[in-house]
């Protein structure tokens, strides 16, 4: 800071000098004791100079609406919501998040460095805070061909940049069990510039939890449990208890929180479409279900805002109170939380719940032509068996978590797998898209509930190859060839036509449209899905999207294949 901001504030808040901007009648939120005061809240260079009595240039009055600082998701990646991180801005300033602590692990994994520098570029300027986490494992793992390989000397350079703060979700645990060399060096890297660890404790327990603790990660967003969630407190760890499109833990998490480990404990959405977004909303709807399940709304609040802060080590966020940056909501009460008014570094961005902000960004896209595979044909879908039996993945409605089944499917006269709508298992592939190596993963799943055609997608966590699943072999290949014509994005096919279709050009993963045009297109793809006769319990595009994740228990698809994560190994189609 400099000396004559310094000096100024201290004026402000001594009340020797006027205020920018003074917010007069409002019921503020103490996130420290837990209570509701009553006060002036005197703000001066987008910072708060203090509480109490004062004057300024400026009045807000907040006519006895409760004052809360603005909401941080502690973990995020911005491209699950399909857009850039100016349109991304755009949908969450309403709901009230002004803080985002993204890890841009997706456009990593599809373009190294260059998705990185993309992201922290594509966010500058705006009157939103983006921090970003540096992508730990890219790729996740060494089961499958990923766009990119990422080195710790790759990311070290990027720990100059004010706005990292650290290492993301290090996923690999087997890396951090075996302390393999780079993946010491990058948390040792990250420690050294004085930078946060994040965990990805999935499935893990007991010593496991010891190791990572051991690493210095501190945090974790998978938990599924109470008890999982209750032995990554017991650990030390910060608890993130997620609520996301397809992983929905909130519910039975939110238990576990109580007076003696509440201020351990965070919100944050991980990966939630645009649809979700606009319709329900990001940390607030964590902070409504929460308050819905019987949290008090001050605690609620507290684990929004000051913990989120307090876990990244943003000294200045998180609270309203001198010293701390005047990112403020007005809200009309404490059990719906509906906001009425967000402030930015103390300037109006959303009144009477509208946008009146620009969150524009002139950075051009140059990061289109990310994928690359050969013409795909019926037989690269073969899927021979050696008997009736076979390994399948079943799908968990609303979870990351899918289950390993050995059943009895259908199979043609050439030994070949049948899928079969009847009983809900269809046909699986991964194709790779970045290098044009030919590799493509076959598998069986149960559960996505399509009667018809088939779904495609190049947003394939955490590799982002083509996944397409399908009830006919024709169909998928139409869905295969349209998306390398597209150059990435999502489609919807029945019978030969293409019934819906959303590009995205930057990297597979990301459009460059406003976001009303794209989630006016969601909404055609979610007709699309209707006509499928698609499971409407879940978003089956998102859940596809996470069957090629195999680092997320029991059973996944790569592109080289099935995967038993328990094991870490493929495995084949046919049980041995």
């Amino acid at each position: 800071m400099e000396r004559k901001q310094l000096t100024r504030r201290i004026s402000v808040a001594s009340g020797k000098e006027p205020a920018d901007t003074v917010v007069k009648n409002g019921r503020i939120i103490d996130v420290f004791n837990g209570e509701i005061i009553e006060g002036d809240i005197a703000i001066v260079d987008g910072y708060f100079a203090g509480v109490g009595k004062y004057e300024g240039k400026s009045i807000v009055d907040a006519k006895g609406r409760y004052v809360i600082p603005a909401f941080i998701d502690g973990h995020v990646h911005i491209e699950s919501s399909l857009v850039t991180p100016s349109e991304f801005a755009k949908v969450l300033l309403p709901h009230g998040v002004t803080t985002v602590i993204a890890d841009p692990h997706e456009i990593a994994n599809v373009l190294g460095t260059a998705g990185i520098q993309y992201m922290l570029d594509s966010s500058e300027d705006l009157p939103f805070d983006i921090y970003i986490m540096l992508p730990s494992c890219v790729p996740a793992t060494s089961f499958e061909n990923s766009g990119a390989i990422l080195k710790a000397e790759e990311l070290k350079p990027f720990y100059h940049h004010p706005r990292v703060l650290g290492l993301a979700e290090v996923m690999n645990f087997p890396a951090v069990l075996n302390a393999e060399d780079d993946m010491l060096n990058k948390i040792s890297d990250a420690k050294q510039f004085g930078k946060k660890v994040d965990g990805h404790a999935a499935g893990l327990s007991g010593s496991d939890l010891n190791v990572y603790m051991a690493a210095g990660i501190k945090t974790d967003h998978e938990s599924t449990t109470a008890e999982e969630a209750k032995e990554r407190l017991r650990s030390g760890m910060y608890l993130m208890i997620r609520e996301g499109t397809v992983a929905k833990d909130l519910q039975n998490l939110i238990p576990v929180v109580n007076g003696y480990n509440s201020r351990r404990c965070l919100f944050v959405t991980d990966d939630k479409h645009l649809d979700d977004l606009v319709l329900e909303g990001s940390i607030d709807h964590n902070v409504r279900l929460a308050i819905a399940e019987g949290l008090s709304p001050i605690t609620a609040i507290q684990m929004a805002t000051i913990n989120a802060a307090e876990c990244f080590g943003l000294e200045d966020k998180g609270a309203i109170a001198a010293g701390y940056k005047a990112d403020f909501s007005l809200i009309d009460d404490l059990e719906t939380i509906s906001i009425s008014h967000v402030y930015k570094d103390g300037v109006a961005v959303v009144q009477d719940g509208k946008l009146v902000t620009d969150c524009s960004n002139n950075l051009q896209d140059c990061l289109g032509q990310s994928v690359h595979f050969d013409e795909i044909m019926e037989s690269n879908l073969n899927i021979h068996l050696s008997s009736i039996k076979a390994n399948i993945i079943e799908i968990i409605p609303n979870s990351l978590v899918t289950r390993h089944l050995v059943e009895e499917v259908d199979i043609c006269g050439q030994g070949f797998f049948q899928s079969s709508t009847s009983s809900d298992r269809l046909k699986l592939a991964v194709i790779e898209r970045h290098h044009m190596t030919r590799q493509i993963g076959l598998g069986i799943v149960k559960g996505l509930g399509l009667k018809y055609g088939a779904i495609a997608t190049t947003i394939a966590h955490d590799s982002h190859n083509l996944i397409i699943a399908g009830t006919n072999d024709s169909d998928m290949v139409m869905a295969a060839n349209t998306i390398k014509e597209m150059q990435g994005g999502l489609v919807v096919v029945k019978e030969g036509q293409i019934l819906a279709s959303l590009e995205l050009p930057i990297a597979g993963l990301i459009s460059n449209l406003p976001y009303q045009e794209v989630y006016s297109t969601l909404k055609e793809l979610h007709h699309a899905l209707g006509k499928l006769g698609a499971n409407d319990h879940f978003n089956p595009f998102l859940t596809l999207s996470f069957l090629a994740l195999p680092v997320i228990p029991e059973i996944k698809l790569t592109d080289k294949g099935l995967f038993k994560v328990s094991t870490f190994e493929h495995i084949s189609i046919s049980p041995d």
